[in-house]
């Protein structure tokens, strides 16, 4: 009986022991400082995301919502811990230089070309996103760019690249805002804009704008998740940062972003598993 009481207080001791291990690491989380996309945040994700991993690790996330390229940035210099963006050879050119690593898909959805509902330019006739483009130049219509070094930004003016166009032409203007104003400005002013999916879809119910084009293939838009490297920069929150990032690529993360929606439709189709 002696030896089954000690058996049974060394199991009770060892539950308790392992119990206050995994708070301490959850209390160890701590702030973890995430720079990612206006995409991610005005589209509504992370407020339906983030609050579940709070509350799970005794964590806090401070969320910088900028665009791809000031996000890259604020991981080269060593401000945020991780980062979560939309441009792939951005990102490429970010871990290559040894600024980031364990670059993880997360998910992706796609652009689409939005403008005034009667459509001056006559672009929902075009057969390709380049033909869109072409028409809305040749048009000299208004065409409002972020103008923001963002991954749509960065999409937007390879996307003019591929259709030959040079920029400025007449009708075009860089705003430096990000999405959720561009699309407003181009309510007011009645322009196009390209925009990703999930912020459209944020936003249509309250612009005067439609869809012109969309569907093309070379409109796809991925997102990754990177950590800050560790080995660059003092003071990282990584244990936080890569609990971060192994749950958002957790089954029960992707699918939580499939079942995100909005006015009924899906914003974004999880892809870490691919």
């Amino acid at each position: 009986m002696r030896i089954l009481n000690t058996f049974i207080r060394s199991a009770v001791l060892a539950v308790v022991a392992a119990t206050a291990s995994v708070q301490a690491y959850a209390e160890d989380l701590g702030i973890i400082r995430l720079a990612t996309t206006t995409s991610t945040y005005n589209s509504g994700l992370l407020d339906y995301l983030l609050p579940e991993f709070e509350k799970a690790n005794g964590a806090t996330i401070q969320v910088i919502a900028v665009g791809t390229g000031k996000a890259l940035r604020m991981g080269r210099d060593g401000d945020v811990d991780v980062v979560m963006t939309h441009a792939p050879q951005a990102e490429a050119k970010f871990v290559s230089e040894g600024h980031g690593i364990q670059p993880r898909a997360i998910m992706y959805n796609d652009f689409v070309l939005v403008g005034p509902k009667n459509d001056p330019a006559g672009v929902k006739s075009a057969d390709s996103i380049e033909a869109a483009l072409t028409k809305i130049a040749s048009h000299s219509a208004l065409f409002i760019s972020r103008g923001d070094d963002s991954g749509t930004h960065k999409k937007e003016l390879g996307l003019w690249k591929s259709a030959h166009t040079k920029l400025p032409f007449e009708g075009y203007r860089e705003v430096g805002q990000g999405m959720g104003k561009v699309l407003q400005i181009s309510s007011e002013l009645q322009a196009y804009t390209l925009t990703d999916r999930g912020t459209w879809l944020a936003y249509k119910s309250k612009v005067d704008l439609a869809i012109a084009s969309e569907g093309d293939k070379r409109l796809f838009n991925p997102y990754q998740v990177i950590l800050v490297n560790p080995t660059k920069y003092d003071g990282l929150n990584t244990t936080g940062a890569q609990a971060f990032s192994d749950w958002l690529v957790s089954d029960a993360t992707q699918k939580r972003i499939n079942d995100f929606r909005l006015h009924g439709e899906r914003l974004f189709i999880a892809n870490a598993a691919k």
